[in-house]
């Protein structure tokens, strides 16, 4: 069944609360099978970040990978399957801050804790676009925060478009998921 829900893009601040669903363009989402596609553009110069996606209820689980077993470092297989999108409901990527209750600190990674071993979790963006970073056209990383091989969303968005705007948040790590989360203040959707 298809579900809809209306937003502005580009509109952050009316985030949902945790564990309400974060909003869709409704002139151009369709969680169902075969729905329309759209293509991501930078919202600063309109050039086109990505090809033609379609749009999935939810983000799935990441899937299991033995990364601590595998001959060739490198990313996670992707948690998105190639020409799909989906809507992060939750907080994602930096800050990090404190908490009372564990749990993990970003969807789809484990429990982190601070260097005074108190547990931390995401107080980042809500409503990203969540992407197969192979999916992406014309990123080129800016920073990435300390991992063995790869990029971490700890350090915030990492991603710049070629008109120099960050418009991104890669997740490439190799014992973490391969993400690629669209900042929903910086991108929008057209009909390719």
């Amino acid at each position: 069944m298809r579900e809809r829900r209306e937003q502005v893009w580009g509109q952050g601040d009316d985030s949902p609360e945790r564990g309400q669903a974060a909003a869709l363009p409704g002139d151009v989402a369709d969680t169902g099978a075969g729905g329309e596609a759209v293509v991501f553009v930078c919202v600063t110069c309109g050039v086109p970040l990505t090809g033609p996606l379609t749009w999935l209820p939810a983000v799935p689980e990441a899937p299991s990978y033995a990364w601590w077993e595998a001959d060739e470092p490198g990313p996670s297989p992707a948690t998105v399957p190639s020409g799909r999108c989906a809507i992060e409901t939750e907080p994602y990527g930096a800050p990090l801050v404190v908490t009372e209750v564990p749990g993990p600190v970003m969807p789809r990674h484990g429990l982190r804790y601070d260097a005074d071993g108190k547990p931390v979790v995401s107080q980042g963006p809500r409503g990203n676009i969540v992407i197969n970073p192979d999916d992406a056209r014309g990123l080129e990383l800016q920073h990435a925060s300390a991992a063995c091989c790869g990029a971490t969303p700890d350090g915030g968005m990492n991603q710049l478009c070629a008109c120099g705007t960050l418009v991104a948040t890669l997740c490439s790590d190799c014992c973490l998921p391969y993400e690629l989360h669209l900042s929903p203040d910086h991108v929008r959707a057209v009909r390719p």
